[in-house]
């Protein structure tokens, strides 16, 4: 999952031979960003639908289960992209520092 690469990544040493290249960095940011626009489209994709459920239920219970299951749903991906978009700023600082080292060499 990318959060761990992510993670893997910021514990990686900043500078040395054990440092991860730029390029890796900047591979990663890309992909995490993917990923935060993939997990935001299912949001708003699961928003519609409880929206959609909410406005046919009509007070049959079967829909009410469903709709406490998406909005769990929702919840979730509210928490997998903040957590992500903290990752991944975490990462873009990284990238500044790579890039600034660099541009100094």
């Amino acid at each position: 999952m990318i959060d761990d690469t992510i993670r893997t990544l910021l514990r990686a040493p900043r500078c040395g031979k054990d440092a991860p290249s730029l390029n890796d960095i900047e591979d990663k940011l890309t992909a995490g960003y993917a990923r935060a626009l993939a997990i935001d489209a299912e949001r708003r994709r699961l928003e519609r639908r409880l929206a959609e459920t909410a406005a046919n239920m009509g007070g049959r219970p079967s829909e009410g289960s469903e709709v406490a299951e998406l909005g769990r749903l929702i919840s979730a991906a509210d928490g997998d992209l903040a957590e992500l978009r903290g990752l991944l700023s975490c990462l873009r600082a990284r990238a500044d520092e790579a890039r600034t080292r660099a541009n100094a060499a």
